[in-house]
Order: structure tokens, then C-alpha cells, then sequence
């Protein structure tokens, strides 16, 4: 695609265009905001100072027309008008309505200026951005992108600092300190290169914890030269400006008062790309490479027949301390069983589940989790754009695959919110921008949802190559499961990082996705074994995929009462399973798997059965099912749908004070059994 650099001058901007170059975009012109003239003479006539700006990199500013001519691009410039008026790590509303520009606030200053570029070349598509770790900025730059209708290209996003910097020196890229502002870091730094600066650099980290390239403000940096570059910049004439100089950290930059542009030959473009599957991932490849190959038995699927028994319950919600659950939402079958549009099935779907949190006096922004089972994949893009029209900044984590929904239902969607005292309980991860760290959710979902610093909800993830949004080819089952692995456990490390870290994060359930029984052996064998866990099949996932990984996550982390002053509390849960039931004879049985705190609190659990719902298992369910569901929040029942099913609702609506959402599976499959009927699926609060 098309695409304008939005350009700082430093290392990172200027790098992030040689992947994106390398992923086979196209540079069209270049972007940029500075503060406004101030006095003094300099190569632009007028001295353009740095400001404070917790978006922009100011300093630097007067050559940045050497920079855009260096790349034989138009620049385009504008002057910051607007403060950070909005300092949360969330910009805009979660409320659709009021999504949009934020005045005064200097994020609005980027959307004038992206403006101007896409009236100049309507053609673009995409923004180039140099973020490393910066939510702040990344968040703000994405909401001016999707207002636009622009793809952020960020290739440096999460990218270890050490390894980054170094690939910079070794890409030929020539960048110099122009500002100190951290420990160990004095005026004599200034104007050294990178490559000169990278045994210091990692020295300081070691010593002190410095960021190796800077995120933490310690220095920034101009590039003088770089292999997209058609000429390069030489510094002619500098001037060291101090802010302040002291024992602990001296803060100073140079004023480049003078440079001229100097002929080059051209340098090949070939940056460090970052191997698509970290080393752990990659045995897992070759771990589930190495048990397709094998020879072994077919094995035959349980047997499924979508016409024996299909289960249907009301929607209902109920609430729990602060947590709301709405089940089964589908349409409103009052108006009679008549075929609808997709488009009024979903909107039906939705002013049902804005009444239940209506009763519980919530709305739509107060969503963590939302899970939407299509009748047919065919349907997911109308559905899409019909459900984007009810969230804003934000939106909840999500899966979405297909069932043999009963007709005439094409839609039944499950949710779970949180009424949160301050909005900063619930904090969302929703990268949309393209990189090589985990897919961009370019929909409208978050990569996961955090509430109150302990229960972590993350999106399905299937097996994309993020850089391009496309599963591998040729198709493999191996390379998919090992990314979809691979993007859960990098979200859930974004999250430690993005909240200052201090919790180590706990797998209570995991569900995997999958489209075709013979492949859930091969899966088993490679995949972790924590916490209760479930293989379940549909006929089909998003983009076709073979698999798709769900989990829920607690960080550990307990805030204890006033009387203890809020102390907070690290704990691990404890994991439980066992038989519960075993009908000698008659080929039934019944087990448990739990992930749960002590006393309960936070509890998942997996109950699953085999054989018919005769009197000796009703009695076993009677036993356990009121102790689960105590504290429960949701039941979803996945069920293999044949004729022994024909007592279980019977059996679940003794307690319809708990939400249940029936999803009809082709297969239920646990890491010991392949045939269970159901499993009942419980999370607690």
C-alpha cells in the first residue's frame, strides 16, 4: 500500500521505513508536527525549540526538511496547537456516539495534519509510526488512523530494545544522540552515533535499567543516514543547548544550526526481519511437524447428528458482586419464525442485550467479554459491520466461530461485563496496527480485556502471520497452532509490561477451536497441559483457519480490604480434577477439571459427560453443580448434539438462576477423552 512517514527524525521513524519497505509498501510523501517558530537565527531562518509534548518527539525539529529531502518526499508540517488534555491510557469514548475528535487535545493536531496528506494523495492507505512501547502514543495514533481510514504500519512494536538497536547499526542506519535526559548520559554524548553509543547504551541497562533505545526518554535521537535515504545529511554547524546539569541526570540537546545534503550511492534495503515463531514455538512446530508425519491408525469421530437434539434457552443475565452476564442473546421471536436480514437478526441480538444490562444499570461500554456463535463464517462481514456500530474506543475481547445454530437463529452471542467503580478497572489492549509482534485487531475487539487488575479475557487467536494478516501457506496445522500459541502468550506479556508488570498470570481455561477431529491428537501433544482445558469442533473458524485458541487469565493478584489498608496479594490458584461418576455398564461418565483461589474465589470449571442423564448421574450433577455455580457467573454447555442429550435441560433449568449458553460442537474432547457429550463450561466470579 501507499503511505506517508510520520517522521520525527529519529532512529525509529527512520528505521520503521525499512520494514516497511521490506513488507513491500510505498513511501508517497512524509509527515510532521512541531512546535511553534520561536526567536533566533537557524537553517530555517527561525529557531524551533522543543517543547513539552507527551505525543511528539520536538526536539530535532529544525531538519526535519532534511530528513523528508534526504527521502525525496514532499513534507508536510504543521504546528502543534493542542495539550494533552486526554492523559489516559484511553483516547476517545467507549460510546460510539462520542468517539470522535477531542478538542484541544493535542492528538486532534495529528488528525488536521493526516488530513491535509490524504486531500494531497488520496491514494494512501496506510501510516507509517516508529513506536517501540509507547501505548500512550500508539493509542492515539491508531484512533486518527481509523477515523481516516488508515492501516498503521508500526514494524518496531514490542520489539526487544537490545536486539533492535543493534539491527539498526547493522541495517546502515546513522543516527546521533541530539538529546540526554538520563542517568549516565552527559553532553559529551551528544552527536555521538549509535553505533558508537551501543556498548554505553548497554552498560546503562545493565547498570540501571535504561532503556536501550530510549523509550523511557533517556535520549533521542536525528538520523544523518539511512539506506532509504537519497542523500545524506551533514551536519555543518551545532550548538549544545543545556536545560539542566546536575549529579544525577543532565538534560541537554543540540540546536542544529546549520547542514547541507550530500550525493550518495545507493545502499541495499534489507533490514533484520524477526523469525515468525520464537524458539519455544518453534520445537512446538516441529513437536506437532513430527506427529502429523507419523503413521497412526485413523481414528473415528464421535458420532453428531445436528437434527437428535437441539437445546434452546432463554436469554437471561444475572449479577454477581460487580460482574453482569447476559446468555443466550439471540432474536426476538415474537415476531414469528420468518427469515430477517443478518442486519436486523444482529440489531435484535443487541437491543436484547442493552436491556439486561440496562436492568443492572450498565451499557455497552462496561462489556469485557463478548463470544458470538455464527450459524455460517459467510455471514461474519455483515455481521461485523452491524456489531462495530455499538462500540467505540476499547471494545471487548472476543471469539467468534460457527455453529449449527437451530433455525431460525443465525446469531447467538454470550456476554460478560464488569460495572467498574472507575474506568480505570477495565483497561483493554487493542493494537491495530500492522507488525511482526501478534495480528492487529483491524475489528472491532481488543486483543484481551483486563478487569481490575486481575481477571484477563483474551480474543481467539488463529494462526496469522501478524506482519501480513494471512494464515501460513501452504496451509499447516502445525505453523497455525504454534502462532495462535505464540499470540496468546505475547498479548498476555504486553499486558505485564503495559501495567508496570508485578503479577505473573495464571491460564484458568483454555478453549481450542478446531475444524477437523483428526487433528485434535496431534494437538494434545504439544500443546500445554495447565489448567482446565477443552478441544472443541466447529464446522468453520475465521479466514478458514484450522484452529483458534480462547483463554481466560487471572493475574493472581487479590486487593485485600481497608482494615488491611488494600494490601495486595500474589496468589496461585490451585488445580483440581477428578471422577466424579463412572455407570459400570452402561458406558457413562462424569469428570471435573477446576482452576480456583482460595475459598473459591475466581473459580473456572469443566464439567464433562458421557452417557445418559439416568438417575444414578442426575444424582452425581445434584451433588456438585449447586457448589459450582454458588459464586458462578455463566454456564456455557458445549454439546455434542445426539439423542442421549434429551434430559439435560431439564436437569440445568433446576438452577436458571445461572446464565446458560448452549453452543452445539461437532466434537468435545478433553486431553483423555474424545467423546464426551457435553462439557459444562463454569466461570466463577
Amino acid at each position: 500500500m501507499k503511505y506517508v512517514a510520520l517522521l520525527s527524525g529519529g532512529k525509529d521513524s527512520c528505521y520503521n521505513l525499512l520494514h516497511c519497505h521490506k513488507n513491500g509498501h510505498e513511501l508517497v510523501a512524509a509527515a510532521s508536527l512541531g512546535p511553534e517558530p520561536g526567536r533566533g537565527p537557524t537553517l530555517l531562518s527561525l529557531h524551533l525549540d522543543e517543547i513539552d509534548s507527551y505525543m511528539y518527539q520536538t526536539v530535532g525539529q529544525d531538519a526535519i526538511e532534511y530528513v523528508a529531502k534526504a527521502l525525496d518526499v514532499p513534507l508536510y508540517r504543521r504546528v502543534i496547537s493542542g495539550s494533552a488534555v486526554d492523559m489516559s491510557s484511553e483516547y476517545g469514548s467507549r460510546t460510539v456516539r462520542e468517539n470522535g475528535a477531542l478538542e484541544g487535545d493535542e492528538t486532534e493536531d495529528l488528525y488536521t495534519l493526516l488530513s491535509d496528506v490524504k486531500s494531497a494523495h488520496p491514494d494512501i492507505q496506510g501510516v507509517s509510526v516508529g513506536a517501540i512501547l509507547s501505548n500512550y502514543q500508539r493509542v492515539r495514533v491508531e484512533h486518527v488512523c481509523r477515523r481516516l481510514s488508515l492501516t498503521p504500519l508500526c514494524y518496531l512494536w514490542q520489539r526487544d530494545q537490545g536486539e533492535l538497536l543493534a539491527e539498526m547499526v547493522e541495517a546502515g542506519l546513522v543516527a546521533i544522540i541530539i538529546k540526554v535526559a538520563g542517568v549516565g548520559l552527559t553532553t559529551k554524548h551528544l552527536g555521538k552515533t549509535l553505533g558508537e553509543m551501543l556498548p554505553t547504551l548497554q552498560k546503562l541497562n545493565s547498570l540501571y535499567g535504561s532503556h536501550i533505545c530510549g523509550e523511557g526518554g533517556e535520549y533521542e535521537s536525528l538520523t544523518l543516514d539511512c539506506p532509504l535515504f537519497q542523500k545524506r545529511i551533514i551536519l555543518e554547524d551545532t550548538e549544545t543547548v543545556i536545560h539542566s546539569d546536575n549529579d544525577f541526570a543532565t538534560v541537554a540537546y543540540l540546536r542544529i544550526k546549520n547542514a547541507v545534503l550530500e550525493d550518495k550511492d545507493a545502499a541495499p534495503i534489507n533490514p533484520a526481519v524477526p523469525s515468525q515463531l520464537e524458539e519455544r514455538f518453534e520445537e512446538l512446530h516441529e513437536e506437532m511437524g513430527d506427529s502429523l508425519q507419523s503413521k497412526q491408525s485413523e481414528v473415528k469421530p464421535p458420532s453428531y447428528d445436528p437434527e437428535a437434539a437441539v437445546l434452546f434457552f432463554a436469554s437471561t443475565s444475572r449479577r454477581v458482586d460487580h460482574w453482569v452476564v447476559v446468555s443466550s442473546i439471540h432474536r426476538n421471536l415474537s415476531r414469528g419464525m420468518h427469515a430477517i436480514p443478518i442486519e436486523d437478526e444482529v440489531t435484535e441480538c443487541f437491543q436484547t442485550l442493552k436491556e439486561h444490562l440496562t436492568k443492572h444499570g450498565l451499557n455497552f461500554s462496561h462489556c469485557a467479554n463478548i463470544n458470538i456463535f455464527l450459524s455460517s463464517m459467510d455471514l461474519f462481514t455483515r455481521v461485523n459491520a452491524v456489531y462495530s456500530s455499538f462500540f467505540g474506543s476499547s471494545p471487548p475481547a472476543r471469539a467468534c466461530v460457527a455453529a449449527t445454530l437451530p433455525s431460525p437463529f443465525r446469531v447467538r452471542l454470550e456476554c460478560i461485563a464488569y460495572a467498574e467503580r472507575r474506568p480505570s478497572e477495565r483497561q483493554a489492549l487493542h493494537v491495530q496496527s500492522l507488525s511482526y509482534w501478534a495480528p492487529a485487531n483491524i475489528g472491532p475487539y481488543s486483543q484481551a480485556v483486563t478487569v481490575r487488575d486481575q481477571r484477563i479475557f483474551v480474543s481467539g487467536q488463529i494462526g496469522l502471520i501478524p506482519s501480513t494478516l494471512t494464515l501460513p501457506s501452504p496451509r499447516s496445522l502445525a505453523k497455525e497452532t504454534a502462532l495462535a500459541c505464540q499470540h496468546v502468550e505475547r498479548v498476555v506479556k504486553a499486558l505485564q509490561s503495559n501495567s508496570g508488570g508485578g503479577w505473573e498470570g495464571h491460564v484458568q481455561l483454555t478453549l481450542y477451536w478446531m475444524v477437523n477431529f483428526g487433528d485434535v491428537r496431534h494437538v494434545k501433544k504439544a500443546v500445554d497441559a495447565d489448567g482446565p482445558r477443552l478441544f472443541l469442533g466447529v464446522p468453520t473458524l475465521p479466514k478458514d483457519a484450522l484452529i483458534e485458541k480462547q483463554v481466560v487469565v487471572h493475574t493472581g493478584r487479590f486487593v485485600g480490604t481497608e482494615d488491611d489498608g488494600n494490601e495486595v496479594q500474589s496468589l496461585k490458584p490451585s488445580l483440581s480434577t477428578g471422577k466424579l461418576c463412572v455407570v459400570e455398564g452402561k458406558a457413562a461418565s462424569l469428570i471435573y477439571f477446576r482452576s480456583s483461589f482460595a475459598s473459591a474465589v475466581a473459580a473456572c470449571t469443566v464439567v464433562c459427560v458421557k452417557g445418559p442423564v439416568g438417575d444414578e448421574m442426575e444424582g452425581e450433577l445434584e451433588k456438585v453443580l449447586p457448589e459450582l455455580i454458588e459464586q458462578a457467573l455463566t454456564i456455557r454447555m458445549f454439546y455434542r448434539p445426539h439423542e442421549s442429550l434429551e434430559d439435560v435441560p431439564s436437569m440445568l433449568l433446576k438452577h436458571s438462576n445461572v446464565p446458560i449458553t448452549p453452543i452445539p460442537c461437532t466434537f468435545v474432547a478433553t486431553m483423555d477423552q474424545d467423546d464426551w457429550d457435553y462439557a459444562l463450561c463454569i466461570l466463577g466470579a
